[in-house]
């Protein structure tokens, strides 16, 4: 091969992409007993941190167009899981709350879900700061490749 940079191992998005997208899988059993995907689980998780918000605002906290975002949450109105409302000063804005059983299913997560990954992630010979120290560098990684 004339140009190494182009081999596979050189590759840190293939890395990235590889274990986001184990990682993802690791979290399917759980999320299908839940009746959820992975996106609608993001979703959940921005609306147990603050619930009520626009669709623009959960679309950049999630770092998605809303035209990616609305789909999502179409079909998780349609699971009870929201509500979607216009905006009282601006009726273009669409506005996103829980419904009770979305907040319900913060506890059934809960219950389900950091175990699940705790025992999927107890062969990796990774600690806990090791996590966190990670977590500091993809963000880092993340924030410069956002502008």
């Amino acid at each position: 091969m004339a140009h190494t940079e182009l081999l596979l191992d050189n590759q840190i998005c293939f890395r990235l992409y590889t274990a986001a997208r184990l990682i993802t899988q690791a979290y399917t059993p759980m999320l299908t007993e839940l009746g959820i995907t992975y996106p609608q689980y993001l979703v959940l998780m921005v609306l147990w941190e603050k619930d009520t918000q626009p669709v623009n605002d959960i679309a950049h906290r999630l770092l998605l167009e809303t035209n990616t975002v609305t789909p999502l949450l179409q079909r998780m109105e349609k699971q009870e899981l929201i509500c979607r409302r216009k905006g009282e000063k601006d009726k273009r804005h669409q506005i996103v709350s829980l419904t009770q059983k979305g907040r319900e299913m913060e506890e059934q997560a809960y219950r389900l879900i950091p175990a699940g990954m705790g025992q999927q992630l107890a062969a990796c010979p990774l600690r806990m700061e090791d996590y966190q120290r990670l977590a500091g560098e993809l963000d880092a990684l993340i924030e410069s490749l956002k502008h």
